[in-house]
């Protein structure tokens, strides 16, 4: 998977470049609206990082431009600002989603792994793996200690969102919106269901933890 990040803020940008990078994705760095267009007419990408207050060029309008010129990569917006306004503003320009500074690591690679799964991305092929947890998505595979598991579909993206959450919590929200393609009550039982057969075929001692009113992390 390709990503652009657009972030003026050098530190936060080498960090989070250095950090995707790791874990297996290629990764340009703009620092400025103007080159993150550039980057983007010059590359197709999967995944733009865009931060909101960039200088030459206003977050914004990069947003804009790459709607309108269909460029076909999910934006992930950043920003200092966490308010209900600033988040309305920042998805109807068009952003895929947004995520408030200060952010926990784990929530931003689950997030755009959420994102190249919407957009057809396959980079969610690769293994991953966790607490004794093998899982190859691409091949629909997942062991525990060498034991198989005969896990459902719904089952399979369950575990992935957690696995790849990495400790973080996944919320019911996510998990209705990844797992389940059609609408669901937000109010059903459905989560808690697949997330009890889920636990039974993981096993013992137990992985998943419930996090009252939230979600569940291993």
């Amino acid at each position: 998977m390709k990503i652009l990040i657009v972030e003026d803020e050098e530190e936060m940008a080498d960090l989070l470049a250095d950090g995707l990078r790791r874990q297996g994705f290629s990764v340009d760095v703009a620092r400025d609206g103007a080159r993150a267009l550039e980057h983007a007419a010059a590359s197709a990408y999967d995944v733009v990082v865009l931060d909101r207050d960039l200088p030459v060029l206003h977050g914004d309008a990069v947003c804009r431009t790459l709607v309108a010129t269909r460029n076909g990569a999910r934006i992930l917006m950043l920003t200092a600002s966490g308010s209900l306004a600033d988040r309305v503003d920042g998805l109807n320009l068009g952003a895929d989603d947004y995520l408030a500074k200060p952010f926990a690591y784990t929530e931003l690679i689950a997030r755009i792994h959420a994102l190249a799964r919407r957009g057809g991305v396959q980079n969610a092929g690769s293994v991953l793996a966790g607490k004794g947890v093998v899982l190859d998505p691409q091949r629909h595979i997942a062991e525990r200690d060498g034991r198989l598991l005969r896990l459902s579909p719904k089952e399979m993206v369950i575990l992935q969102l957690l696995l790849e959450a990495d400790g973080g919590v996944v919320t019911h929200a996510d998990l209705l919106d990844e797992a389940w393609e059609e609408a669901v009550d937000p109010r059903s039982s459905v989560v808690k269901v697949a997330m009890h057969g889920l636990r039974r075929k993981l096993g013992d001692p137990p992985l998943v933890e419930a996090v009252p009113g939230v979600g569940y992390r291993l």
